[in-house]
């Protein structure tokens, strides 16, 4: 099947210059200049990854972001041509599964994107990446995970570190072992990255203090998964 992408961005040297390169990939792609269109293109066709400016007219990329992520958990890499910290922690909070600072290498962008779609249909050719706890189901063949028996909207990159860390039950990741194992190469983002992931993934499971699991800080260390009764 082909691969088909959406490409988001007021620019038009950025749709040509990436359109080069997605065209050697032999990957389909459309464009869109501002965020209506995005949004309302993310919406109506079914692309397996959306790279999304910040910065566009109409309505911005975190916005767009935002509302892609109620109806669909399709992979999302952010463009900007900011790079303070505080714009990188708010597409990661918003949903984002990566994010790359004006101005970028093509290349770079097309290897980020490879890097995730490689991680979204490898494991399927794997058995039995499943793991279940008492009001859990973690299921990385299909990306799916099940909150109290009710399916509850993840992203990519949120149901690989859940299942990582709940796969080793017990076992303190730092984040720097969290982000080799998850994203598979250099990211410069920075472990803050991680923070903010098991921010959102802590919020989506842990649903009542009777919760039979739970997502520990250690701190000056990292994470790890407990189970408190089975």
């Amino acid at each position: 099947m082909s691969i088909r992408i959406l490409i988001a961005d007021d620019d038009p040297v950025v749709h040509e210059s990436l359109g080069l390169y997605l065209d050697n990939e032999y990957y389909e792609h459309d464009s869109v200049y501002d965020g209506l269109e995005a949004e309302r293109m993310a919406r109506e066709k079914n692309y397996d990854l959306i790279v999304l400016d910040i910065m566009m007219p109409q309505k911005s990329g975190t916005e767009v972001c935002r509302d892609i992520r109620r109806v669909s958990n399709v992979p999302i890499i952010m463009l900007t041509a900011k790079g303070e910290e505080i714009d990188r922690i708010l597409g990661l909070e918003l949903g984002a599964d990566d994010y790359i600072v004006k101005p970028f290498s093509p290349r770079e962008v097309v290897a980020r994107i490879k890097a995730i779609l490689r991680r979204m249909t490898e494991p399927q050719k794997n058995v039995g990446q499943h793991i279940s706890f008492p009001g859990l189901d973690i299921n990385l063949d299909t990306y799916q995970v099940k909150v109290n028996d009710e399916i509850v909207p993840f992203t990519p990159k949120e149901v690989e570190i859940l299942y990582l860390l709940a796969s080793h039950t017990g076992q303190v990741m730092d984040r720097e072992q969290i982000l080799d194992k998850v994203w598979g190469y250099d990211y410069y983002g920075g472990s803050r990255t991680i923070d903010t992931h098991i921010k959102r993934i802590r919020q989506k499971i842990q649903t009542s203090e009777d919760t039979a699991y739970a997502l520990i800080t250690v701190y000056g260390v990292g994470y790890k998964f407990e189970v408190s009764k089975l």
